[in-house]
């Protein structure tokens, strides 16, 4: 069967499901889900556009206790847009701009100076060494065996000392951070003098005297690359070594939904502490839903709504009388909202219990269709072998109406669509997974790296405190990451010291009597 067909056949399928649902007959309703459950995996397949949301549409309704226009009254979040732009917004963005492009213009003008750097750091004790051969070779003294010898030091520590840099200094930077690394550049400016003093001492001392010793001037580039190494070592202590032992508890609080987490940090500056938390966030924070928001503020607009007041004094008395029937109205909705909140959260838990059991029977009976040939199997019958993708486009019309319900009940829709799940089902199924591991996915919301980084991902955080964020932590330091839709506050805690105290117990003290009295039973 071809596509259009396919198509066909699950719009018609859609069409008679909202028929069924506004004439309110059940038995009309679960027809055509037999008719599809009856229906050969080997003769279904689906082409999905790639960007499709599979909940977009309206083409399925809610059940019983769910508003009948939820899918025009319920604002999905695409990858284009969610936001409105006011005049405010733009001359922001503007600003964004400017401080992006001058923020790339500083970030790769310390990459050349660095870069700089580091071939002048390689270059000067090869310099050291060639230039009075270049220069007045026929006056030098011949160079023995121990000089030669050093030839060769110089150039395993130098070989070191590349390696070392390459994993320390050349590493694809993880984030772009508003100010500078202290640490780094006092490394880069401890570098920059160590070359200038012996460049200074090599113009002054061998250049302008001309030197015939050469023993001494290799030994002199040999002490150059041993300073190097000591900075090198001392680059590790301070950039790696220092942050590794924990000094502070942050806690980190989502503004908008109250999670929070609690993480150990060493001896960080305050930008790269948020760094760090960041990078946990986005693998410990359950992903930013906010249609799950929506639920409270709909009912306090409701009870709003609910207030109404009429004259029945005449115009003379409205004022008052409609002050105290406003007052009197407030206090009844007041005592009377949390038997609501209970009610609407029982129900809405009976919802989803349901439409949980219904998602879980429909994937594994869809799972049962589904059968691993062996080799031997595959040679047998070549012409009803499936790869994992059309395994996937076969059994998902069996799954997708229970698994649509179940996402829009529990507000997932515009985190999943329809080519996500066919992807994440092929990958099931290639992986001989069992129909449990292919719903921890849909049942329990992930991370944030769990889904489409493209459309979750935020790219851009503000960092906003009121110390410089180049200071390290220190106890009682608050500070907010704040991005599009909502912002993280961490407030930072110092690890108390702990004293312990050594008690020795003798083992002749484990000694036990037994006493006996005539109420016992022993």
């Amino acid at each position: 069967m071809d596509t259009e067909s396919t198509y066909s056949e699950y719009s018609h399928y859609s069409g008679h499901s909202r028929k069924a649902q506004r004439q309110g007959s059940r038995d009309r309703h679960k027809s055509p889900r037999s008719k599809d459950g009856s229906r050969s995996e080997k003769s279904v397949t689906i082409q999905t556009p790639p960007a499709e949301p599979l909940l977009g549409n309206d083409s399925s309704r809610a059940e019983e206790g769910q508003d009948d226009n939820w899918g025009e009254t319920t604002t999905a979040i695409t990858g284009t847009s969610e936001h409105s732009i006011s005049q405010e917004d733009i001359a922001g963005l503007s600003k964004d701009l400017e401080d992006s492009v001058g923020l790339d213009c500083k970030r790769y003008l310390v990459l050349t100076l660095a870069a700089i750097l580091g071939l002048l750091v390689f270059l000067t004790p090869i310099a050291f060494i060639l230039l009075p051969q270049i220069l007045w070779r026929s006056e030098l003294e011949p160079c023995g065996t121990a000089c030669e010898g050093l030839f060769i030091s110089v150039a395993f520590k130098l070989l070191i000392l590349l390696i070392g840099t390459w994993a320390l200094f050349f590493r694809q930077p993880k984030a772009d951070l508003p100010r500078v690394f202290v640490f780094r550049t006092l490394t880069l400016v401890l570098i920059f003098l160590l070359m200038f003093s012996y460049w200074l001492f090599y113009g002054v001392r061998i250049l302008e005297s001309k030197d015939l010793n050469y023993q001494g001037i290799v030994q002199f580039a040999v002490s150059l690359v041993d300073a190097l190494l000591f900075v090198h070592y001392l680059a590790i202590v301070v950039l790696e070594l220092r942050q590794l032992q924990p000094m502070f508890t942050v806690k980190v609080v989502r503004s908008t939904d109250g999670e929070s987490r609690y993480y150990s940090l060493g001896h960080l500056s305050i930008q790269r502490a948020a760094l760090v938390i960041l990078e946990n966030y986005y693998r410990d924070f359950a992903v930013y839903n906010p249609l799950l928001l929506t639920a409270s503020k709909a009912r306090a607009a409701k009870h709003m709504a609910g207030l109404k007041v009429y004259s029945v004094d005449g115009p003379d008395n409205n004022a008052a009388g409609q002050s105290r029937a406003m007052i009197a109205a407030a206090a009844h909705r007041r005592d009377s909202s949390h038997n609501e909140l209970y009610y609407e959260e029982a129900d809405y838990e009976r919802r989803v219990r349901k439409r949980r059991a219904r998602l879980v029977v429909a994937v594994e009976e869809a799972f049962t269709h589904i059968k691993r040939l062996q080799a031997e199997e595959q040679q047998k019958t070549p012409g009803e072998v499936m790869d994992a993708r059309e395994a996937a486009q076969a059994i998902f019309p069996s799954m997708a109406r229970v698994l649509q319900k179940y996402l829009r009940t529990t507000r997932q829709q515009p985190y999943h669509t329809m080519e996500s799940i066919l992807q994440h089902l092929a990958f099931c199924i290639a992986n001989n997974m069992t129909p449990k591991a292919f719903l921890e996915r849909y049942l329990t919301p992930g991370p944030t790296l769990q889904y489409d980084k493209d459309r979750w991902f935020s790219k851009h955080w503000t960092l906003i405190s009121e110390e410089a964020v180049t200071r390290g932590l220190r106890d009682g330091v608050v500070f907010v990451l704040k991005c599009l839709d909502f912002s993280l506050v961490i407030n930072v805690k110092k690890i108390p010291s702990i004293k312990l105290s050594e008690e020795f117990l003798d083992p002749k003290f484990h000694k036990f009597a037994l006493r006996l009295q005539s109420e016992t039973s022993v």
